[in-house]
């Protein structure tokens, strides 16, 4: 290969798009992913390349170490974090995803589950179970023997299939139950909302300080749908707290993380999104993400 500082860039620009989508599935982030691909250009721009084979594996190498290193630092920070964390969730995703395998392993709710995994499982899995990668280079890129990495990986898959949707509802079944679901919380049909809701449905709130949010889990039907009676109410008390006049508020049915979401706005400003995890026709999860600093990468549909 050339160490000609444009052809660099090209083959750089040419796999940007990978290497952010792995970013983001082992962070969790979008910001953060899209740093992490800004930081490991001067390392692919540097290097000796005329030795690299393989610049795609070499960059994903680059991403996933560095990422794995970020995502150490940002589970000690998020344990000052105001409530509950959640996934920065997208509009687009980071990679096109347009294959049904790589959609599944960005969609919001899988994105929480793997909150769970430890960072080193987290990046064995994205980069096994998502990408397809072999063995032998996982284990490199995280510098580990093969047997240890095996390891991980079978751990982190059984930890994930535990958490996961038994009878996971098709694209049209969740987009029916999201629709629903925003008629009866705009109209305040209380009953109707609880009816679409499993007996022990939890929402989970992310507002980090900035936002009307749960601090705490609710569990149960009948909090959760008492909670989201009131979320008009909350976005117009957000708004005047930062300012903003409560006018206009639209909610609409858009994509998140390429799955039917709620996305709300008022005075122009998307204040939140809420992503619902539907498990045998019912909702079993609610996620709320209102921190104003997890909005940058989201946009109502278009109305046409």
């Amino acid at each position: 290969m050339t160490t000609d500082t444009s052809d660099a860039a090209g083959v750089f620009e040419a796999h940007r798009s990978a290497l952010t989508g792995v970013a983001y599935r082992i962070l969790g982030t979008a910001s953060d992913a899209e740093d992490v691909v800004q930081e490991a250009w001067p390392r692919w721009s540097g290097a000796d390349r005329s030795g690299i084979e393989d610049p795609r594996a070499y960059l994903v190498t680059i991403v996933s170490r560095l990422a794995i290193d970020r995502l150490r630092s940002a589970r000690a920070r998020r344990e000052s974090y105001v409530g509950e964390w959640l996934p920065e969730p997208v509009s687009d995703l980071p990679d096109g995803a347009d294959r049904a395998e790589l959609a599944d392993t960005v969609e919001f709710a899988f994105l929480v589950v793997l909150e769970t995994l430890s960072p080193l499982e987290r990046a064995v899995f994205v980069l096994r179970e998502a990408f397809q990668m072999p063995y032998a280079e996982i284990a490199e890129i995280i510098e580990r023997s093969e047997a240890a990495t095996r390891q991980l990986s079978r751990r982190a898959r059984d930890h994930v299939r535990e958490r996961r949707p038994r009878f996971e509802a098709d694209r049209s079944a969740r987009r029916r139950i999201t629709e629903r679901f925003l008629r009866a919380s705009m109209e305040g049909d209380l009953d109707g909302l609880k009816g679409l809701l499993a007996e022990d449905a939890t929402l989970v709130g992310d507002g980090g300080g900035k936002a009307r949010a749960p601090l705490r889990v609710l569990l149960g039907r009948d909090k959760v749908g008492r909670f989201l009676m009131a979320l008009p109410g909350s976005f117009e008390k957000f708004l005047a707290s930062v300012g903003a006049p409560a006018a206009d508020i639209r909610v609409e049915v858009g994509e998140v993380n390429g799955a039917p979401a709620l996305i709300c706005a008022a005075a122009g400003r998307i204040v939140a999104a809420v992503v619902l995890d539907v498990d045998g026709g019912r909702i079993r999860n609610v996620y709320l993400v209102a921190n104003p600093d997890k909005m940058s990468h989201l946009r109502l549909p278009d109305p046409s």
